[in-house]
């Protein structure tokens, strides 16, 4: 048996080359895979809680992997129900929280080894969410770093997102790469196990179920989906320009002051600089010049537009039509805000997120540097909690 470093890179390299994944179910009989599995699990702090069952990390040996692979082998592996309990939301309500049998979490992390061994390398660079070196600090570093110009924000909300992934679309995104029906099979038997709450079974005909270990990685393949929508479709519709033309009354007024300077009439020169400086350098309504940005942190999205805001109602319509006739989802019409951005703050992972305008910030050449810049502030409420 080949191993798990070397069977995790030779699917990488045909995620990067974009090739189909085919014969994936026997790659589910390498013990190599799951003795990694159990080496990044067992120090977790969930290891020791148990499921449905007593199972748990406790008395874990060869035996039991063992045991798993023979029952995958022969497809007569059954996925418990996991045990539902409820964690505290920041908002005072409560979330559903999963809690799968030990044996269905090495499992499940032998699949999200290969699922994300195969998949990382095709995801967008617009997506940050439960990603291997990507995080909230990376996404609010590129809306920081690259979105400058931004005049208005759309703050996407996706209505119970992950209670309503839809199976079947879940299902045929996957087929669309991964030509194994055995392995599509067990996951199609994974996504119905369904969870046992005060011991009553309930079953599960939509969602993945939080607290899963594979939840993640098969949101993430769904919403991807909608990552490429926007980037081939959306952005590209709504990027137009190289630069923005020049703005005629700044260059005007600063002609004149050059005109007065030359002349020794420096009060009056300086004056005209002064008013030359309220304006701005560049046309901002320039209708040849639009700009659309998008970052996903798992479920939340935020669109930013330098254009107008009718182009970005336009876009809030065409994305909540993609989700429901595409994805099966719906775009929360009460919470998704549109912003201005010079005037209010768009909320985006716990951070308040302005284009900055300020022309008394200068450079030491006194250059205005600060406008159309993008700033994080800390909520007022964060700051009191």
């Amino acid at each position: 048996m080949r191993d798990a470093a070397t069977v995790l890179s030779i699917i990488r390299e045909r995620g990067k080359r974009g090739l189909p994944l085919e014969d994936i179910y026997r790659q589910l009989y390498n013990p190599e895979l799951y003795l990694y599995a159990y080496a990044r699990l067992y120090s977790n702090d969930g290891a020791m809680t148990q499921g449905v069952t007593h199972e748990t990390v406790d008395a874990m040996s060869l035996k039991k992997i063992e045991t798993i692979i023979d029952a995958v082998r022969h497809e007569r592996y059954r996925w418990t129900p996991v045990k539902r309990i409820y964690i505290p939301k920041k908002n005072g309500k409560m979330r559903p929280l999963g809690i799968p049998s030990w044996s269905d979490k090495l499992l499940q992390e032998v699949i999200r080894l290969i699922l994300e061994a195969y998949y990382e390398p095709q995801f967008s660079d617009h997506s940050h969410g439960f990603r291997p070196e990507r995080g909230c600090h990376t996404a609010l570093t590129q809306v920081k770093e690259t979105w400058t110009g931004t005049k208005w924000f759309l703050e996407g909300d996706i209505t119970q997102c992950y209670d309503c992934i839809d199976h079947q679309v879940l299902l045929t995104i996957l087929r669309e790469k991964l030509h194994d029906n055995r392995f599509l099979r067990l996951l199609d038997h994974l996504l119905q196990a369904g969870y046992v709450e005060d011991w009553r079974y309930h079953k599960t005909l939509s969602g993945t179920p939080q607290g899963s270990i594979v939840s993640p990685i098969l949101s993430n393949i769904y919403l991807d989906k909608l990552d490429k929508y926007v980037e081939t479709i959306l952005i590209p519709q709504y990027t137009r320009g190289k630069q923005r033309r020049q703005n005629g009354p700044y260059f005007a007024l600063m002609k004149k002051a050059s005109k007065r300077r030359k002349k020794g009439e420096r009060k009056e020169a300086r004056e005209l600089t002064k008013q030359a400086q309220q304006l701005p350098t560049v046309d901002p309504n320039d209708p040849n010049y639009r700009r659309l940005y998008y970052i996903r942190y798992a479920d939340d999205t935020l669109f930013g537009c330098a254009g107008s805001k009718e182009e970005m109602e336009e876009i809030k319509q065409r994305l909540s039509e993609f989700l429901r006739d595409t994805l099966k989802l719906d775009l929360s019409q009460e919470k998704t805000l549109i912003t201005h951005a010079r005037t209010e703050a768009a909320r985006f992972l716990g951070y308040e997120i302005v284009t900055q305008h300020n022309d008394q910030k200068r450079d030491r050449s006194q250059h205005r540097n600060l406008n159309g810049h993008i700033g994080l502030r800390l909520p007022n409420d964060v700051i009191e909690k």
